[in-house]
């Protein structure tokens, strides 16, 4: 079994394999990338508010990278006594981190922002020496940030947009929408920039404010789908839209078996795996053995991320588990 591609109890298929070395490369690049965004607006920050907030979110981006390459860390132990289900978790609570401190950073930079416009602070930009020329500074501010959203919105954004339903890893879609979202920021900057040169001093504090909403938002968005998920929800598909179709798949093959009369399901979510525990009505009193486990193997082959399958035969479905008709 390779250590590179185990994901607990099993390997990846090929397709999974070559997304996930896809993936970790993409989230390497996204933090040398990001790291140079970072130190590069340090140089032109200056005075603007806005400018300030932007640049605090691109430390922030930085989070969701290292709890994926992190919780990648533990997803790839197998099951252990201690535990039995694997530590495939660790992505979910990568996921909240994420949240939280996106959402913690975001209510303080929002705080700040309405405090600035309340003592309406009438906020400077200079000038700065360039090749023997003097120029104002808010001039490459607007470069920076015009030059600086060319990664996530059009190279490592829709990059992991699409790794992320083939993993299904809800990490990795969050990340990727955050990404793409960054022009956003990066346009609230340029005008709050341009309010200062033009002496609409409000327009920095209001673009600023309008930053920390979307990292309020990011992190309100993160820390439900990881607590919902935490907390064991329905099994949804990587984007939290709809309910996974695995449900369906599973409860159609068992009632296609001649000895089974109804069939349901109950799926929780590990992180990108699944556990399923599959609910059986026999037609006769009697099961043997040999066909349980043959319906086992069967489940765990409809989709790579079945990882834990339980069978219960009964004489009644719960009434909690997903018929999905």
């Amino acid at each position: 079994m390779s250590d590179n591609h185990q994901f607990g109890r099993s390997d990846l298929p090929p397709e999974q394999q070559q997304a996930l070395k896809k993936a970790v490369w993409w989230e390497y690049f996204t933090i040398a990338y990001t790291a140079i965004t970072i130190t590069v607006v340090a140089f032109v920050v200056g005075n603007s508010q806005a400018m300030r907030t932007a640049w605090i979110e691109d430390m922030l981006s930085l989070i969701p990278q290292f709890a994926f390459l992190i919780a990648l860390v533990f997803v790839r132990r197998r099951p252990t006594l201690n535990h039995p289900y694997g530590m495939h978790r660790a992505m979910g609570v990568g996921h909240l981190v994420a949240g939280v401190a996106l959402l913690a950073v975001g209510l303080n930079l929002a705080v700040e922002a309405v405090t600035g416009l309340m003592k309406a602070e009438h906020p400077t930009i200079g000038t700065v020496n360039l090749f023997g020329h003097t120029i104002w500074l808010g001039w490459l501010m607007i470069a920076v940030m015009t030059v600086i959203v060319i990664g996530p919105v059009f190279l490592y954004g829709p990059a992991k947009a699409k790794l992320a339903p083939v993993l299904h890893n809800k990490l990795l879609y969050t990340d990727a929408d955050m990404a793409k979202a960054d022009w956003q920021t990066n346009a609230a900057s340029i005008i709050g920039v341009l309010g200062v040169g033009l002496g609409v001093w409000w327009l920095d504090g209001a673009a600023a404010l309008f930053i920390s909403l979307g990292i309020i938002w990011d992190g309100v968005r993160n820390t439900k789908g990881a607590v919902v998920d935490l907390m064991d929800q329905r099994a949804r598909t990587f984007n939290d839209k709809h309910a996974h179709p695995l449900a369906h798949d599973i409860t159609e093959y068992l009632r296609e078996q001649s000895w089974i009369a109804d069939a349901a399901v109950r799926i929780r979510d590990q992180g990108q795996v699944f556990h399923v525990e599959a609910f059986i009505v026999p037609k006769k009193p009697r099961v043997s053995v040999d066909r349980i486990n043959d319906v086992s193997e069967g489940i765990s082959a409809l989709d790579w991320k079945v990882q834990d399958v339980v069978v219960v035969a009964c004489q009644k479905l719960p009434d909690e588990a997903d018929t999905a008709r």
